[in-house]
């Protein structure tokens, strides 16, 4: 009997099903290929199990391909609060420690026996912060003492006084933040999330440099975003005077100031022979409450991880002994979404040297702070 083959049916010959069918799978296929290539791109060679080269021949094996990258190509990340060493005998300073993020990094390095200043804006929240760490019965301690990044004498003020009451400093962490608020403004006039998010930050820490530098192996941790890859500096109207405001890119603009700065502070602290470092991490997508009320409902909610483990990247960069300086962490899952905290690359306008020289200029003049390095 003759084996009679199935014709090809062309496109035009499928059923509205079938092409809904056929592009879907397509999708599907193009957006995993997509995210594998760009996943890949991203790791550095240490965090991939086997070669670069021999992951992005793989890729090109169609359906496979991807699906062995996502399932074995990755190396996975397993640090955890449980690693983080003795924190004995140290003294930190987290902004914003009240909530969020900046409460996990307070209470994790109280637990671990760090005196730990909680660095915040209101004073009832963070009194009922401080109760919920004590509760736990850490091993260091916690202070409150106040600080409003939206107003630079405040920031003098905390400075002076931790000066007067402290004469080392291990670890500064840049934590506190404020996320897409209508337009406003801070009691200097800059634009708030520029103001608080970087210019109250870059000020604090030049005023604490002189304890930083004085204190052997001394770190400053500055908390950034994912968002940083959409931001733009722009020098002409850095606090949305002129331009109709837009809340995300104003977002944006700031947490790519906080890594311009970061790197910056890194190259001038090298440069200069110190042995503190300047390095940074974001959280991924972590359900903290920083996108407002009811930010975390709903599909996003699905993808959050929590609070604890999105403080995991700002807490390794500020303790884990084989960070150095200038380097970026975040979370290690797909997209740097979720997951345990590894080394990251920050976009190319970050590592911009001379935009970030320009910004370190225009920061000192707008706040009235000369950084002593």
């Amino acid at each position: 009997m003759q084996n009679r083959s199935t014709p090809i049916q062309r496109w035009n010959q499928l059923s509205a099903a079938q092409k809904t069918a056929t592009i879907a799978a397509g999708t599907v296929q193009a957006g995993l290929f997509a995210a594998a290539w760009l996943d890949l791109n991203r790791r550095q060679p240490d965090q991939l199990n086997g070669s670069r080269a021999g992951w992005r021949a793989g890729l090109f094996l169609n359906t496979l391909g991807p699906l062995a990258y996502f399932a074995a190509g990755r190396k996975k990340s397993a640090w955890s609060e449980a690693d983080i060493p003795d924190q004995g005998g140290k003294v930190a300073i987290v902004t914003g420690a009240n909530s969020g993020l900046g409460y996990e990094t307070a209470r994790a390095l109280a637990q671990h026996g760090a005196t730990v200043i909680m660095a915040c804006r209101n004073a009832q929240k963070a009194e009922a912060a401080a109760i919920r760490i004590l509760a736990t019965d850490p091993s260091g301690r916690v202070e409150i003492m106040p600080l409003d990044l939206g107003d630079l004498d405040s920031v003098r003020a905390f400075a002076e006084d931790f000066r007067r009451r402290y004469d080392t400093l291990d670890l500064l962490v840049n934590n506190a933040g404020i996320m897409v608020p209508p337009r406003g403004e801070t009691a200097q006039g800059f634009e708030t999330q520029f103001g608080v998010n970087h210019l109250g930050h870059f000020a604090l820490t030049a005023q604490l440099m002189g304890l930083l530098n004085a204190t052997p192996g001394a770190r400053v941790v500055t908390l950034s975003s994912i968002a940083h890859r959409f931001g733009q500096i722009e020098f002409d109207d850095l606090n949305w005077k002129t331009r109709e405001y837009r809340p995300m890119p104003a977002y944006g603009q700031s947490k790519l100031a906080n890594l311009l700065f970061t790197y910056e502070l890194q190259r001038r602290l090298q440069a200069a022979g110190k042995t503190t470092i300047a390095v940074a991490a974001h959280p991924g997508y972590a359900a903290t409450g920083l996108q407002g009320e009811g930010g975390n409902d709903g599909l996003m909610g699905l993808f959050a991880q929590t609070q604890e483990m999105g403080a995991l990247p700002g807490i390794y960069a500020a303790t884990a002994p084989e960070v150095e300086g200038g380097q970026y962490f975040g979370p290690s899952g797909l997209a740097e979404i979720a997951g345990h905290p590894q080394r990251v690359a920050s976009n190319r306008h970050s590592q911009d040297v001379q935009t970030a020289r320009q910004l370190w200029e225009v920061s000192e003049r707008l706040t009235g702070v000369a950084f002593p390095v």
